[in-house]
């Protein structure tokens, strides 16, 4: 891993530790404010929110003031606000900060996968994303098991402060050791109009809003349907290591095999994980888990591959807005359905929700073959003066799983 993937990783690591780290202690926030599972997930909601409602202006914003100013910033600004947070004197302050954080937090995600896209060739660019994503899933489970394993201790303010300071430290290495963009950023005024009448592109958002959802219910509501001491059943969050090896190599998978079989199969992977959880919850976290971030590095990466150039940061935005749309508004919602349903009723809305991914991904697959086989022209980017050859580019072709090999006469291609 090069200082860039590396840097990146980190600033995932940070932030994605500082927007999870109450997710464990809900039960705790819960009971000093006599709240239901519903109301003490407005803890995470209110920042995974924030950041769906930003995280695009902010992409735009990365367009005219380069990727790495909106990440140093955002991760810096984020860390301060974890070690301030803890102090809040009640939970309408504490929500409010919380918003903030989301805010802040939404610079990172919102040009990281345009950074990497501009900066790297497609070749590497799966990778690249895997291992954000790797940075992302260790964050996540790194601040939810310090805040979770220490909660006994130290309290939830004491937990939370606790990940607040290590996310800041994770911070201050992104601002040193992140390196200065070599690729101008793009600034065509037709990148949101791109990035909006692509169907591939638009079902990928759909997909994340679904599968992250899925994602964030089931742990919103582990501490509730788990008994035992708080730090044991924190352990759960270990899963994330799962998630990170997952992620990596999905990342590689779907750079040789295709992104859209690879994203099915890893949706196959959650609702496999999804129905064992009935037979044991541990288990089917663990399945769940390592689905998920496989899922998600290999959508990142067909967004940021199936993108044009002039509207990478638009479409990694509004990946990015469906992504915490799902963290905040399906994570609240799978919260309510175990509230009113339990364990049962959770997965079963899980399940469809996933069955509709599942749907989107292979019409989606199917759509990018008949562009590569020429049945289905690509248009020209809007504002374009020429028309663009209807033969498929590597990266179509890679999409769908097709060989990019040419035949030399010797034997077939691969």
């Amino acid at each position: 891993m090069n200082r860039l993937t590396a840097s990146v990783a980190a600033s995932g690591l940070a932030c994605f530790a500082l927007l999870y780290a109450p997710q464990p202690v809900l039960p705790q926030i819960a009971a000093e404010y006599r709240l239901g599972p519903g109301g003490a997930s407005l803890a995470l909601s209110a920042a995974t929110l924030a950041l769906a409602v930003v995280v695009v202006p902010i992409a735009m914003l990365s367009e005219l003031l380069g990727r790495r100013p909106v990440i140093v910033a955002g991760v810096l600004f984020a860390g301060l606000l974890g070690v301030v947070l803890p102090f809040a004197p009640n939970y309408e302050v504490f929500l409010g900060l919380r918003v903030l954080q989301g805010v802040a937090a939404a610079g990172v995600p919102a040009a990281s996968m345009a950074y990497l896209a501009d900066e790297l060739p497609r070749g590497k660019l799966g990778a690249a994303m895997g291992a954000m994503i790797a940075g992302n899933s260790v964050g996540g489970m790194l601040g939810r098991l310090l805040s979770g394993t220490t909660v006994d201790w130290l309290g939830w303010r004491g937990s939370i402060l606790l990940t607040g300071v290590v996310g800041l430290a994770a911070a201050l290495v992104v601002v040193f050791f992140l390196p200065r963009a070599h690729a101008a950023p793009k600034r065509a005024p037709r990148g949101m109009k791109a990035a909006l009448t692509d169907p591939v592109l638009l079902a990928l958002y759909v997909v994340a809003v679904l599968m992250v959802g899925a994602f964030v219910s089931f742990y919103n509501v582990a501490g509730f349907q788990l008994t035992g001491p708080s730090w044991l059943e924190s352990l759960v969050f270990g899963f994330y290591a799962f998630g990170s090896t997952a992620a990596a190599f999905a990342g590689r998978t779907a750079d040789r095999l295709g992104r859209g079989r690879a994203l099915l199969v890893a949706i196959g992977v959650v609702a496999l994980g999804t129905v064992a959880s009935l037979v044991w919850v541990p288990l089917g976290l663990a399945i769940v888990t390592a689905g998920f971030f496989a899922a998600h590095a290999v959508a990142s990466s067909w967004v940021g591959s199936r993108a044009p150039s002039n509207a990478r940061g638009h479409a990694s935005g509004l990946y990015l807005c469906g992504f915490y749309v799902g963290s905040s508004i399906g994570g609240t919602s799978g919260s309510t359905a175990y509230g009113e349903w339990g364990w049962g009723g959770l997965v079963l809305v899980v399940l469809g929700w996933l069955a509709l991914a599942a749907m989107l991904v292979q019409n989606s697959n199917a759509r990018v073959t008949r562009e590569s086989t020429g049945e289905i022209s690509v248009r020209p980017i809007l504002g374009s003066s020429t028309t663009p050859s209807t033969r498929p580019t590597e990266t179509e072709r890679v999409s769908a799983g097709i060989s990019t090999t040419t035949a030399n006469g010797s034997g077939p291609p691969s």
